[in-house]
Formats: structure tokens, sequence, C-alpha cells
């Protein structure tokens, strides 16, 4: 007897072996077959789905949870556009804390006030307290002078405003983040992730780098599996710098590892160790992503999170380990590095299969598209990034460049994987807003962005399904409905192929099943 039968739906399998389903039967958490297979079988429940679309749950390939839901949590400064209206958002959380203790407030975008605030003036309001006020982007952050006062001295020279490295050197010194207070985060933003029609995603780095939140953070995703409480599926990135050096035996070719020799692979449908995520530059939105001409109108090209030599060296010891790799590079200049370095590893010890990943690719150059194809490398992009930020974005590269930013026909046509992703919280985390964007490559405003990079509503359909699935290897369990697989999928209110292009961020999220039971409702 099935567990469950969808019915008189529209199921959009992205199988090519079948591709369009009315019916579709579910056991034990896997789909066991469609239509006819399964029309005349037995079913504990029978859901007429009554003409609506479904389709494979949807991939969110690079995430933050912990960050969202702790984000979710913290005082914001979003909607401020003037500097007194920040400072006060920054007074009111400082009041209610300790003295001396730690303030966080999250939201700040100096785009929004046409500057950067400086460690003097939240001075003004702190009262004692330790400000730290985190970029939307992740790559940056504003602190006052007693944070500075705890920082090496070339850090108080830069008033406050501190990028990249500067700024991991402060959040150290303010975390770490407890358990208990990650897996409430981590669960509340999952919730939203079902909400969107997301079954699976990838935390993009956990334990260290740049947005770690613990050196046990994976801890806190143990405690919500073990509570029944982890609401996707969810592959854990570590941090780059969660590797130390090994005295493994000489024929293992093994220079860092995780402790034990954890690598990609480890653990279980609910919860594995996924890619080693290494970070090679900054951010668009900082401005500190490494570019290989100044951003338009200014003078500086960005920056590297490390020598470039030591960033390649992490790269290639990760390979060594058995790593797949999941390498942050935005700037073109970035994804040279991030090219020249797996290039280099691959030479070095030829693993064909580990499916590598450029975390971004957000600014690629005609050249560069074809040396994606050649070293088998996946193109992991967040199309939201230009629905949301485009025109500023488009702004700082300059039309010559505008139109090589979050490509999509380019990355295709060449034959390269393309995924989508999120990078939430740092903009809207909805896929079928995402999907809009690579359709149409429009940002809020109606700017067109780099059109010739439009593809078809199918494809971008795959790379929340089926690429999605082959960057976090569960092409065999995920990313299409075919027998075996597992019953992850979404229902949703309007066929995104039939609807005006304009119209598919807006179709309604109907369903969310995961292992075959609904884990969310419009209607609830």
């Amino acid at each position: 007897m099935l567990s469950t039968r969808l019915t008189n739906a529209r199921i959009l399998t992205l199988d090519p072996d079948h591709p369009v389903a009315h019916d579709l039967g579910i056991w034990q958490g896997r789909i066991v077959g469609l239509d006819e297979a399964v029309t005349a079988l037995p079913a504990r429940e029978v859901i007429d789905l009554q003409g609506a679309t479904v389709l494979p749950g949807f991939i969110d390939s690079h995430v933050h949870l912990s960050w969202a839901g702790v984000k979710a949590n913290t005082p914001t400064v979003a909607p401020c556009t003037h500097v007194e209206d920040v400072l006060a958002v920054v007074a009111a959380a400082a009041a209610r804390a300790p003295h001396g203790a730690w303030v966080d407030v999250a939201g700040y975008d100096q785009r929004a006030l046409g500057r950067h605030l400086t460690a003097a003036e939240l001075d003004k309001v702190s009262d004692g307290r330790k400000i730290f006020m985190m970029h939307d982007s992740g790559h940056a952050c504003v602190v006052n002078t007693a944070v500075l006062d705890l920082l090496p001295a070339e850090a108080a020279a830069q008033e406050g405003f501190l990028a990249e490295s500067a700024m991991t050197a402060a959040r150290r010194l303010r975390l770490p983040y407890s358990q208990e207070e990650l897996a409430d985060a981590i669960e509340r933003a999952g919730r939203d992730c079902l909400a969107e029609g997301i079954t699976a995603c990838a935390e993009a780095g956990i334990g260290g780098g740049l947005l770690g939140h613990s050196p046990v953070e994976l801890g806190a995703y143990q405690l919500l599996r073990d509570r029944g409480r982890l609401p996707l599926r969810v592959q854990l990135m570590a941090a780059s710098d969660t590797l130390r050096p090994v005295a493994a035996h000489a024929s293992d070719g093994i220079p860092r590892s995780l402790d034990l020799g954890l690598r990609t692979g480890f653990g279980d449908d609910w919860l594995s160790i996924g890619a080693l995520k290494v970070y090679t530059d900054g951010g668009m939105m900082a401005r500190t992503a490494a570019l290989t001409r100044p951003y338009h109108g200014m003078e500086h090209t960005g920056e590297f999170q490390d020598e470039p030599e030591r960033i390649a060296d992490t790269i290639l010891a990760g390979h060594l380990a058995g790593w797949q790799l999941a390498v942050h590079a935005i700037g073109d200049r970035a994804v040279d590095l991030a090219l020249d370095a797996l290039e280099r590893a691959q030479r070095t010890r030829p693993r064909p299969a580990a499916r590598h990943r450029i975390e971004h690719a957000g600014l690629v150059r005609p050249d560069q598209l074809a040396r994606f194809a050649e070293l088998g490398v996946s193109a992991v992009v967040q199309p939201n990034f230009l629905r949301y930020f485009g025109d500023d974005y488009a702004a700082v590269m300059g039309p010559d460049r505008a139109p090589w930013m979050y490509r999509g026909r380019g990355f295709l046509d060449h034959g390269v994987t393309l995924v989508g992703s999120s990078d939430r919280p740092v903009t809207d985390g909805s896929p079928l807003r995402a999907i809009q964007f690579m359709v149409e490559r429009a940002s809020l405003s109606g700017r067109s962005i780099g059109p010739d990079e439009g593809i078809g509503v199918e494809a971008a359909l795959r790379a929340y399904t089926v690429a999605g699935a082959y960057a976090c290897h569960w092409d065999d369990s995920a990313g299409t409905l075919s027998p075996g697989k597992r019953a992850d999928l979404v229902v949703l209110g309007d066929d995104p192929r039939r609807v005006e292009t304009s119209r598919i961020g807006d179709i309604d999220v109907v369903k969310t099943f995961v292992n075959g039971t609904e884990t969310w409702s419009s209607a609830a």
C-alpha cells in the first residue's frame, strides 16, 4: 500500500524519460512510480491537487541559515536612510543590554546613507557597550571605539568601518554563539525556506571564516536532527580555516584536514558534510570584490581575503584531502585565482568526479567561461542579487562589464553546470523570484541587465533542482521526480512555464513536502 498518492496534478518531473505526469505515488519517503504505475494501487492518503503544478523541491545550494535566523531576531537599521535614525536604533539596543556587553545590530548598508558611519558616531550612543553592526553583505561591519580598542592598532585607523579580514577579527571577539541559540535560529530560517518551496539547502560555511558562529557550530544542526526539529535537508560546508595540519600517512598525501579526516560526504540524507568553503575575495555591495580593473568611477579594485599564494595552497590542501571545494569568487580577478588554483589541484592529483564549485561567479569575463567548462567547475550564482541590487551593481561595473554579471546563457552555452542559489539572508531567498530574473534579466526598477544572458524557464527551473542536486552530490536521490528518489516536492498555484514571465515570482507556493510528508501549507 502506498503512503500517499498525489492525483489530478500537473507534475513536471524534470526527468526526460517521463517529463509530465498526473499521479505520483509515495512509500516510505520515496517516489515509487508515476501515472499508471500507481493509479490502481491502494494508498493510505489520496491528495487531489485539483490541477495544481508539482515540481521537485527547490534546492538552494548556497545559504546561511544560522546568520539568517540570528539576523531575524536582531535589531535592524534596514529601514533607515538617515544617520540620526540609525543612531537612534543603536541607542535603543544599547539601552537594553548590560554595561560592557556586546550589542549586535543588523541591516547596515552604507548605500542607503550615502556614506559609512564612524566609530565616533557610535560612541555617542553606545554608553559603554561594544557595538557590532553587520553589513548586509556579510563582508564588513561598523564598530565603536570599545571594539577598536581590542583590535590591533591599524584597525583604529579605519575609523570604525572594517572589511573582510578586519571584520573577521572583530567578529571573532564577539563569538561564540551558543548551540541552543543557533539551533533556534536555524530552525526559524529553515521554516522560511519551506514556505518558499525549498526542501534542501547547502549551508555555506560553518565553524570559521567570515560567517561561522561557533567552533562547535555543527552541533547545533545535530541538536535539531536529534530532536526531530530540522525542517529540511541540510548539507554543511566547513570553512577552510577549520582545516589543520595532520600527520597522516605519507601515502595518503593529506597535508591538512578536519579532525578524524572528516570530509565531503559524511552524514545521512538529512544532515551531511558537503564542500570545503574557501574565500578568495569580498563582495560587490561592500566594494571589496577583487576586479582586474577598478570599480567604475573609483580607484580601487577590491581585495583578496589573504595572500593569493596562501589561498591557492588552501585550495590545493582541500583537494588533496578529498574535499569537494566551494570557492567564493565574485570579482573576475578572484575568479582567475580560483580557476588557476583548481587547475593546479587537478593537475597535482586528478579527481574528475570532485565537482568543484565557484560560489557567486559574480563577474565573469568572456575568456573565463571556457575555463569553467574545461575544469568541470559548476557556477553557483545568486540571480536575486541583480533583481534587488542590479541597478547599483551595474553602475559600479560600468556598461562594458555589467553584461558579465551573474551570467546564465553564457555558462549554459559553454556546457557549464549553472546552479541557482540565494545567499540568504543577503537578499530575498525565493527561488521563484530568482527564476523570474534568470529569464527576464530585469531589476526591480525594470532595468535590463545583460539581457543576452537570459535563459528559458525550464533551464532556470533546472538550476534550482537538477543542477542543485548535482552540485551537492544528491543527483542519485533528488533533483527530479523519478521513481526511487526522495519524495521532496513543491506544489505551486500555477505553472511557471505557462504564466507571463513577470508573474513567475508571484506564483503561490501551496504546499511543500519533504520525505513524503507535508511540511508546509499556505492553508495553515
